[in-house]
């Protein structure tokens, strides 16, 4: 995987301790082996990179790209709405390699994202991490990085507004998802019990991924715009000692910082630039993401594509900087704070010998409405260049 190449010449914004330097960047193998000066090897492609920018390639924490299926929403795979619990399911089973969304975001250098189910279910199902470029999606797989739970008014009209269906109210979310953990103990006790006494035990694949949430294997990440119900949140995961969890979304995240910061939960903020469609998003500002990173909270920003185009993430990011987010922060909430809060940052998010070769060249600060990324290298192999992948629109209608 991956070819020989260097990017020479770059400023480069490393996002680790060494932080923004002059200098080159060495990649072999899908893997970044060298920063800083580096003499290319004769057989490696050189992308000159003077006066430009280079930074990892951009993570979006909260996505939907590869399941919601550009220009064809009508063939999504995000919400499997036979029951408001559906923990058995998992993303990487309705990921398109060649939704057209993951092709839009990696040119404009977001590499990875974090594909998940909808929000119409209280327990959505499994979430992954995954690489934008690729053609078999479970080589594009970085690691299954939670489980989707959901609080607020897409659950309750998802599953109220049809008879005989629950839940219908904010309690009936809340009892729900009490209701799922609480099975899911009884089912880790009576496994135990089976193993302990050599007994056959019957498997079931819902209560096998909730255990993993229980045992702090799988973090649990609950779509929650309100005060209240990040409130709820944060009782619900207490009762069950779930430690390993993030708040997505985080409309009104502002109103309880405090909270964040005590418990120390990250919050995936946005997307913020949407009107209020609905009640829970009534007091929705890009000043979110500023004010709970002043305070000391983990901070990423998402797109919840295609509620906005993936390739927009860049627009968002500059959007929060222009409402209070520090220009010194801008960086951390689409790399290495994703990536810590996904549990991959062992692979992506920095610029350091021996990480995934994810990686952007931009003619300007990447969060400048008119920034635009030069070249895009994902795992190591040079996937866009604006010169020679250049498209005139027009050409769309052509016959």
């Amino acid at each position: 995987m991956g070819t020989t190449l260097v990017i020479e010449n770059g400023t480069v914004h490393t996002q680790t301790d060494r932080g923004t330097i002059e200098g080159d960047v060495h990649v072999e193998g899908g893997e970044i082996v060298a920063v800083g000066d580096v003499d290319a090897p004769a057989d490696a492609e050189v992308i000159d990179a003077s006066g430009l920018h280079v930074t990892p390639g951009l993570i979006d924490a909260h996505s939907h790209a590869g399941m919601a299926e550009w220009g064809e929403p009508e063939d999504g795979d995000f919400n499997e709405g036979t029951s408001a619990t559906t923990p058995h399911v998992n993303a990487l089973d309705g990921f398109h390699p060649r939704d057209e969304e993951l092709k839009h975001a990696f040119q404009n250098g977001v590499t990875a994202v974090s594909s998940r189910m909808g929000s119409g279910n209280v327990i959505g199902g499994v979430i992954c991490s995954m690489k934008t470029y690729g053609s078999v999606a479970d080589e594009m797989l970085i690691r299954e990085d939670g489980m989707k739970a959901a609080m607020g008014e897409n659950p309750k009209r998802f599953h109220g507004e049809r008879e005989g269906r629950q839940p219908s109210t904010r309690p009936g979310v809340a009892a729900t998802l009490r209701q799922s953990f609480m099975a899911a103990e009884d089912y880790l006790d009576r496994k135990r019990s089976a193993e302990d006494e050599g007994e056959p035990f019957e498997r079931d694949l819902g209560n096998e991924n909730l255990a993993r949430v229980l045992e702090g294997d799988l973090p649990l990440r609950v779509h929650a715009h309100r005060a209240d119900d990040i409130m709820t949140v944060f009782r619900v995961a207490a009762e069950f000692g779930i430690d390993d969890l993030s708040i997505e979304h985080a409309t009104e995240g502002h109103v309880v910082a405090d909270e964040f910061v005590d418990r120390d939960v990250p919050a995936i903020v946005g997307p913020s630039i949407s009107s209020a469609s609905k009640y829970e998003l009534r007091n929705i500002t890009f000043e979110t993401p500023g004010i709970l990173h002043e305070a000391g909270v983990q901070v990423a920003i998402q797109t919840d594509a295609p509620v906005v185009p993936q390739q927009h993430l860049d627009v968002c990011v500059g959007l929060a900087v222009r409402e209070g987010l520090p220009e010194d922060a801008a960086l951390d909430v689409v790399t290495t704070n994703p990536a810590e809060i996904l549990g991959i940052d062992h692979r992506v998010g920095t610029l350091a010998t021996g990480s995934d070769a994810d990686i952007a060249v931009w003619d300007g600060p990447f969060y400048r409405f008119d920034t635009r990324t030069q070249h895009v290298v994902v795992d190591g192999e040079h996937v866009f260049d604006r010169e020679a992948d250049a498209v005139d629109p027009r050409d769309a209608y052509a016959w």
